[in-house]
């Protein structure tokens, strides 16, 4: 006897779209605490852990847990991707745009443990590292764009502010993602390496710390750009996305300058880790408020035919 698959509801798809990105997230804040606590080749060879094991052994003691279950929660991040892509294929009506995107997440998982997998590899090359966590950010930019398409009506879209606006929030985006790189930049300038032996990319970390500042105050200053911007196109939504995102960029500021002042502590180190994927979120938030899309329009009704006249006898 077949079994009738019952359709996904679009409450239940918007829901598995949100847990992947909190997930995604998740997974960047504990590959930090894995940098942070020097537990970075705590399993010093992939995709096993040792040469004789999958799994972490007692020898390796606590660094070896902590490599170890974040190399565990990836695959729970890649199980809550492929619920995702089941969802997308049983949702009905089929709706256009979702399932490239759904596989563009669950294939980004596993590549982006491909490049941990070389972080590891290579001894924790600063350079493989912040390649790492890009890739890491691609996933969640993946996972943002399907969460807010499903929750899009499927007609065409249409631009919610003046096209400069638009490229405005465009650059503002763009430097955002450079702000994002160079960050990685500092990071593997500073002290943690992710262990003890790992080398730094030899960069000057108070020169390079400097070029990511003022990329910050640019974008902040663009921030503050798209708020009146905004606000005087009358776009409201786009305006209170701004705010949000100014608001955002301040916090992670001044984590920012607290910690390089404080000689980086580990644990402000990963706030800021957190910071940047919510700066990254709320950036992409400000993008989708300058278009909207509508609901596709009723289909047109068929006239019906007149009424055949009697013939005249």
């Amino acid at each position: 006897m077949n079994r009738i698959v019952r359709p996904v509801s679009g409450v239940l798809l918007r829901r598995l779209a949100l847990a992947s990105i909190i997930a995604n997230v998740a997974i960047v804040v504990t590959g930090g605490a894995v940098r942070l606590t020097a537990s970075g080749l705590g399993c010093p060879t992939w995709p096993r852990c040792t040469d004789d094991s999958y799994v972490t052994t007692p020898e390796m003691g606590v660094y070896g847990v902590i490599e170890f279950s974040n190399r565990m929660l990836a695959f729970a991040v890649g199980l809550i991707a492929l619920a995702t892509v089941l969802a997308v294929l049983t949702h009905r009506p089929r709706r256009p745009g979702l399932l490239p995107l759904s596989i563009a997440v669950f294939l980004g998982i596993p590549a982006q443990a491909v490049v941990g997998g070389i972080t590891v590899l290579t001894n924790l090359n600063p350079w493989v590292v912040g390649l790492h966590f890009l890739a890491s950010m691609a996933v969640i930019v993946a996972a943002y764009a399907l969460w807010r398409r499903i929750g899009d009506p499927d007609g065409p879209t249409v631009a919610a502010v003046p096209t400069p606006l638009r490229a405005l929030a465009r650059i503002t985006t763009g430097v955002t993602v450079a702000v994002l790189v160079i960050g990685t930049w500092v990071t593997g300038s500073g002290p943690h390496a992710g262990d003890h032996g790992a080398a730094r990319n030899g960069l000057d970390p108070e020169a390079i710390s400097q070029v990511h500042a003022d990329g910050v105050f640019l974008l902040i200053g663009l921030s503050v750009a798209l708020i009146f911007a905004f606000r005087a196109a009358d776009a409201r939504r786009a305006t209170r996305a701004a705010i949000v995102l100014v608001a955002v960029e301040l916090s992670q500021g001044l984590i920012g300058f607290v910690q390089y002042f404080t000689h980086v502590p580990a644990l402000l180190v990963g706030a800021h880790m957190l910071g940047s994927c919510l700066v990254l979120l709320a950036a992409l938030a400000v993008q989708w408020s300058t278009r909207e899309r509508h609901p596709v329009p009723p289909a047109p009704q068929p006239t019906p035919a007149p009424e055949a006249q009697p013939v005249p006898a």
